[in-house]
């Protein structure tokens, strides 16, 4: 107890003695996905005149979590998007470099979308297909083999005749965590299960049939337009900016809509976040301003800008209770 408030003064005492080489503007880190959101309120904002536009990077959830939780001080992030919520282990080591008051603002919704080019033809996949196409070991006759999947058809005669290559995110990345959550898990097979740990679900293959794509969406979009037969996995909302390109494969029968996300009739629908550290409130100018813009009806609300470029508001009751807490820098419990 001792030790952890020694180490909470002294992260105070760190922030303390920066005040007077303050930053003059926001920096956010995080999520690829949440990033484009966070451009364009960070850009508005910067418009208004009041305060600097602030500086966002796009390092994925993990990275900006990490960065996020080494300290608090000028020389840290203020905030950090994030495509899934906060990880125990992250929050521990935001308490052990005295990151103690965090504000946690789900700012909305997301369906992860598995996209091809509009040059190749329509595509079905159940869970248990991209499971089969992912998976570094996958069970036959009874026996946990190497993944010998080559073309999808083997994996199922109703799937194309076509080369299995699939464009996923980084091991860090919140959007890889999510899709392992409700792909990789939910359509790893029983049996596979059943011959060893549960968690190698989630572990990849590591041919050619699955790429490594790095934290870039944009990237990973311009290489589907110039691959008809490749796939690849990002937020909704590069879909929603990039339909000239690519196109939606379905999931269990269902494509990703505005409504299915929002009603989480989507299979692989999720909610986005936000994370703003509350002892930088103080020091850095625009904080709350920052807050009270990316939370308000005009950005995230059911007709804000927010909403047309591809996030999926919250229901109204959570949008009330979202503005609330940024408007009084409500911290999060640990």
């Amino acid at each position: 107890m001792i030790k952890n408030k020694i180490i909470i003064l002294s992260a105070f005492v760190m922030m303390i003695t920066s005040y007077a080489n303050a930053r003059d503007q926001i920096k956010i880190v995080g999520s690829s996905t949440v990033y484009p959101y966070t451009t364009v309120v960070a850009e508005r904002f910067g418009k208004q005149g009041k305060f600097k536009t602030p500086v966002v990077e796009s390092t994925g959830t993990g990275g900006g979590f990490k960065s996020f939780c080494g300290g608090v001080g000028v020389q840290h992030p203020d905030m950090t998007g994030a495509s899934r919520a906060i990880k125990k282990d992250e929050m521990e080591l935001c308490v052990k470099n005295g990151v103690t008051e965090i504000i946690e603002l789900p700012i909305g919704n997301d369906g992860l979308t598995l996209a091809h080019s509009i040059k190749g033809k329509d595509a079905n996949f159940t869970k248990a297909q991209l499971w089969k196409a992912i998976a570094h070991d996958v069970v036959i006759d009874g026996k946990l083999v190497k993944n010998p999947y080559k073309n999808w058809n083997e994996i199922d005669k109703s799937l194309p005749a076509i080369k299995i290559e699939i464009l996923v995110a980084p091991p860090t990345s919140g959007t890889r965590d999510a899709w392992d959550d409700l792909i990789m898990s939910k359509g790893c097979d029983e049996a596979f299960k059943k011959l060893t740990d549960p968690k190698n679900c989630t572990k990849y293959r590591e041919d050619a049939a699955v790429i490594e794509a790095g934290e870039n969406d944009t990237l990973i979009v311009q290489k589907l337009g110039s691959s008809p037969n490749a796939f690849g996995y990002f937020g909704y909302s590069y879909l929603a900016a990039n339909k000239d390109k690519i196109k939606a494969a379905k999931i269990d029968g269902i494509a990703p809509t505005i409504e299915g996300i929002q009603k989480y009739t989507y299979p692989v629908a999720r909610p986005l976040f936000l994370y703003a550290k509350k002892a930088h409130a103080t020091v850095i100018p625009g904080f709350r301003e920052f807050l009270a813009e990316y939370t308000g009806k005009t950005a995230v609300g059911a007709t804000g800008y927010l909403f047309k470029v591809g996030l999926v508001p919250n229901a109204k009751e959570t949008e009330e209770k979202v503005r609330d807490v940024a408007t009084n820098l409500v911290a999060m419990k640990n």
